[in-house]
């Protein structure tokens, strides 16, 4: 369990660095929404002149989509503005802009902070398998789980996670909703069709609050896909759309993969999981350039955005300098060595860590 000294001094680290700064955060988001503005008439305007500058543009693109998605999350915590009102509205901007319905991702992103570090209810963006799951499987079975976690997968990840599945699970829901709602009209003719609906289930949304956040998300994200195509063609918007978007999210999916996956990372069981635990021993420090924690907005801090995650972006480097002596336990991931820390894919239930498939044959792999 982690020491003492980090519950005692936790409320005032949180007190001193949990202090949004509506303006500074309204500065934010308006730089990248017109950063964005800016590479995509640059991406246009090369596509007739470099397919090099394209390309160019195209990487721009991605990395002021993953800040979007940055701040995005920032709203859904309630943290980047001092204003819910604030948040909501950014939150659901910034969503349209990545593809996101921001307030049901939110709802489930809340859900891994409280669980980080117990793997017994939450296993990650991979859903992680424990060694026992994993030798259940057949060998081909295990060639395609240690397959889907390579960073020559993340952009498709990246694709299915920000452009196809947020528009598959509305539209699937809305046809189930739609085809309940017309079932129970014609059993029963005389009751309104708000009554039916309010008897639906999905999987899809968890509330009626969630589905029209999913709706209008949609509409908003479709709508802004039919003037783009309209202003300049659809073949150029969904070449530079599709590859830019897919690119941010497999990137984001891996970083946020290895803050969690790493050597030997806290893995609990529900039984004996601690919060702080899981934040300080099942959370990297990813350091990285300076320009990529600007275009991250500083998530390789995520030790102490997992201590609280109220605090903004534009804290959490001041934060970490305050108390550093606090954080001499958590483990630090180069950029360099995330290629080494995706290995870590197996959840260890006997030693309660995470471990790599090689640690999981050593004791098969060594001779009698």
């Amino acid at each position: 369990m982690i020491g003492s000294q980090i519950k005692n001094k936790k409320s005032d680290l949180v007190l001193e660095h949990a202090r949004p700064d509506d303006l500074r955060a309204l500065t934010q988001v308006l730089m990248v929404l017109a950063s964005l503005a800016l590479v995509w008439c640059a991406a246009v305007a090369s596509s007739d002149i470099s397919l090099w500058l394209t390309c160019a543009a195209v990487l721009l693109i991605s990395l002021f989509n993953i800040r979007a998605f940055a701040l995005m999350h920032e709203c859904g915590h309630g943290s980047l503005f001092r204003t819910q009102p604030l948040n909501r509205v950014f939150g659901f901007v910034l969503g349209v802009v990545c593809g996101m319905p921001q307030f049901v991702w939110s709802q489930h992103h809340s859900y891994h902070h409280a669980t980080n570090g117990d793997w017994e209810r939450y296993r990650g963006p991979y859903t992680t398998l424990s060694v026992n799951e994993y030798e259940s499987m057949s060998h081909s079975q295990q060639r395609l789980y240690r397959g889907k976690c390579s960073i020559a997968l993340a952009p498709f990840v990246g694709f299915i996670y920000l452009i196809f599945n947020p528009r598959f699970t509305w539209l699937k829901g809305s046809m189930e909703l739609i085809s309940h709602i017309v079932a129970g009209k014609i059993a029963r003719p005389h009751t309104s069709m708000r009554t039916i609906a309010s008897g639906f289930e999905t999987p899809c949304w968890q509330s009626r609050k969630q589905y029209w956040h999913m709706f209008w998300n949609n509409v908003a994200l479709l709508s802004g896909w039919a003037l783009m195509c309209w202003a300049i063609g659809p073949t150029r918007f969904f070449a530079i759309y599709v590859v830019a978007l897919s690119l941010a999210g497999g990137a984001g999916i891996l970083l946020f993969t290895v803050q969690h996956n790493f050597e030997h990372s806290y893995a609990s069981d529900t039984r004996h999981w601690d919060h702080e635990t899981g934040a300080i021993k099942g959370t990297s420090f990813l350091i990285l350039p300076r320009w990529l924690n600007w275009f991250t907005a500083n998530i390789g801090y995520h030790h102490i955005h997992h201590l609280s995650p109220r605090i903004p972006n534009y804290r959490l480097v001041a934060c970490h300098d305050r108390y550093r002596d606090l954080f001499v336990g958590v483990a630090r991931v180069k950029l360099s060595s995330v290629p080494r820390a995706l290995k870590f894919i197996l959840w260890d239930e006997r030693t309660q860590r995470i471990i790599s498939v090689a640690e999981y044959r050593a004791p098969v792999d060594q001779p009698v």
